[in-house]
């Protein structure tokens, strides 16, 4: 009887008739580990280390021992012998089990469009899919599977993109370009092929369309995915594609060997020479709103306002700043006042050559906001790159008393209190009654909400369902929105729908590729929906756009860390939070679980002094996790810890 392992989608054995057959998941994962090694064959305290890491040897081998014994017992139901044992080896039986697992034999000998036919069918699934395991060596392993995959789609993709000549082997390039994308959407040799493929210097308007098509299919979200021969891909950014020529035009060219790196933008925050504190209040909230919308184009990264502020406030290490976290371009902004008139005047400063290449000045009276915003927007991203003009996100008419008013309530979200949240939902109340369908008005009103309802800790659930109405009319006022999808997303978080609020993150983030705030709010939410590695690659990329990055970051960093059993790395994300007081429960957890009982004390003393009635199990039932081996992690690190 032949049977098969399936690895991509969900882990299952397969019999004949192509039915799912019961099977221990250990010994499916020890399966598809040996398919991966030299002779299909391992040592039993490698396999231990594999499945249970090295935190107790003894432990880990018993443990294997008895899933051997289940594995040979359910052999002998289905009268197979697919593992065999001989000493201190085990050894798996090629000729009695296949499987879909990436191999790389007889690569070369396998027709390009038809490998590329099966890479996508099955990397359009997760490999795995929600199989995990908290051992180093299990981690390891899977990331390196997962590079082997990638690295072989793009060779199979360069070598069939060379041979197309159908519609429907272009189509499969594009299927498997999307996959590609997904996984490498930094890397400028994915970039390259990409242009290519698509044709981009000819076809812009297609490969708008054709990802458009893609991020709509993002809205049924990333918690299912199913492995539909389509090669629908339901978790995308849409990138923007700009054109080689541009893309060559705007970098030096390497010899033999074309680089092509995105330009980065840091908007500083402006210095007031004005003697009226207000226009230094609004002008920030510009600089700061025009940050963020150029969060939407794939095709330039910006500095989050955060790391922004921060190094706009330490002038002698800016040029090391920006050195090292390579900035291109630099808007530097100052208010002045002449007679009764303030004026904010921006200059745009190419770094590498320390070249003014754009400058102006705009009036700060409040009716000539909006119109000044799409200016210097517009400016600014046609002195980057001519390709960002097409993409322009700041076109619509804003209403210059509304958009006031919510500059004016979004300064009061900066610092969370409950007199600021409401000063805050007063102001976009002001704002949405001269323009009901503000979008960020209507999504700034969800986030009063949902925070009122962290800081009161009542559990009042009106609070989340009015914090999630205003949100969905933030999306259906402006379907681009990812501000509004990134409160839906946190509302829904808090009322426990993991997956909805899930696909809600991935939607703005696919809006919103490098707004930082929102790839941290998503990695936030994959925390508490038990993907600590997927989260933990968020936030790693939150953290690289908004570097000078607010603790919310940190902590949801060592969240992840946690969750993976790293709890050193925990520890060392919140040895870089400013006010690590904030995760002393995490701290505390993360100590005891490393067998340090006196440090974790320390910390639950501390906790104690301002939470004295504090307990375990009544805060995890609170707390938004979707599964339970989560839960179970933080209860048995808490409890330790001597909480």
């Amino acid at each position: 009887m032949a049977f098969v392992l399936k690895t991509f989608g969900r882990l299952h054995l397969i019999d004949e008739n192509g039915s799912a057959v019961a099977f221990p998941e250990k010994g499916l994962l020890l399966f598809a580990y040996l398919f991966t090694t030299d002779q299909g064959a391992a040592d039993r305290t490698t396999l231990a280390h594999f499945l249970w890491g090295e935190a107790d040897r003894d432990v880990a081998l018993s443990t294997l021992r008895k899933v051997i014994s289940r594995i040979k017992a359910r052999q002998i139901d289905l009268g197979v012998n697919i593992l065999s044992s001989q000493g201190n080896m085990l050894t798996l039986d090629r000729g009695s089990l296949s499987s879909d697992i990436l191999l790389s034999d007889k690569e070369e000998e396998v027709e390009p469009f038809s490998r590329l036919r099966q890479l996508v069918k099955l990397m359009n699934q997760p490999f795995l899919g929600p199989v995990h395991s908290h051992s180093r060596q299990f981690q390891r392993w899977l990331a390196e599977r997962e590079n082997y995959h990638v690295e072989l789609l793009a060779n199979t993709l360069r070598t069939a993109s060379r041979l197309a000549q159908s519609r429907e082997e272009s189509e499969l390039l594009r299927k498997a370009a999307v996959i590609l994308f997904r996984t490498e959407p930094k890397d400028p040799e994915t970039l390259q092929l990409l242009i290519r493929i698509f044709n981009a210097e000819e076809e812009v308007e297609s490969v708008r369309n054709y990802f458009e098509q893609r991020r709509n299919s993002s809205l049924r979200g990333i918690a299912v995915r199913t492995g539909s021969d389509d090669g629908d891909v339901k978790s995308l950014r849409p990138p923007s594609a700009p054109s080689k020529a541009k893309l060559e035009a705007a970098l030096p060219l390497e010899p033999e060997d074309v680089r092509i790196a995105i330009p980065r933008l840091v908007l500083l925050p402006p210095r007031n020479q004005s003697v009226r504190p207000q226009a230094g209040f609004l002008a920030a909230s510009l600089v700061e709103d025009i940050t963020i919308g150029f969060c939407v184009f794939n095709s330039l990264e910006v500095i989050a306002p955060y790391s922004a502020v921060q190094i706009g406030h330490h002038v002698e290490t800016q040029k090391a700043f920006f050195e090292r976290h390579r900035v291109n371009y630099i808007l530097d902004t100052r208010i002045s006042s002449t007679g009764d008139e303030v004026t904010l005047f921006a200059q745009l400063i190419f770094f590498d050559q320390n070249q003014i290449v754009w400058a102006e000045r705009f009036s700060l009276d409040r009716m000539d906001l909006a119109r000044d915003r799409r200016v210097v927007a517009r400016q600014i991203a046609l002195s980057v790159s001519g390709e960002i003009e097409r993409h322009e996100a700041l076109r619509e008419d804003l209403n210059p008393v509304a958009y006031h008013r919510y500059l004016v309530g979004r300064r009061h979200l900066a610092r969370l209190t409950l007199p600021n949240l409401r000063r805050a939902r007063k102001e976009m109340k002001a704002a949405l009654s001269v323009s009901p369908d503000f979008a960020p008005a209507l999504s700034s009103m969800a986030r009063t909400y949902s925070k009122e309802w962290l800081l009161t800790a009542r559990g009042d659930i009106d609070l989340l369902q009015l914090a999630e109405t205003f949100a969905k009319q933030a999306t259906e006022m402006r379907s681009d929105f990812a501000d509004g999808y990134r409160e839906l997303g946190v509302a829904k978080l808090l009322q426990g729908a993991f997956d909805q609020s899930a696909e809600a993150m991935e939607v703005a983030e696919s809006l919103a590729p490098h707004y930082a705030d929102v790839i941290a709010d998503y990695a936030d939410t994959l925390v508490h929906c038990s993907l600590p590695a997927m989260a933990l690659r968020k936030i790693e990329r939150a953290i690289e756009l908004n570097p000078l990055s607010p603790d919310t970051y940190f902590w949801t960093a060592a969240g992840a860390n946690y969750a993976l059993g790293e709890f050193e790395a925990s520890l060392d994300y919140i040895g870089q939070m400013a006010d690590p007081n904030l995760a002393d429960r995490l701290s505390a957890a993360s100590w005891a679980m490393l067998g340090h009982q006196d440090k974790a004390r320390i910390f639950v003393r501390r906790f104690r002094e301002g939470n004295p009635d504090f307990d375990v199990d009544k805060w995890l039932s609170a707390v938004p996790s979707k599964e339970q081996w989560h839960k179970d992690l933080y209860r048995e690190g808490l409890k330790k810890a001597g909480f």
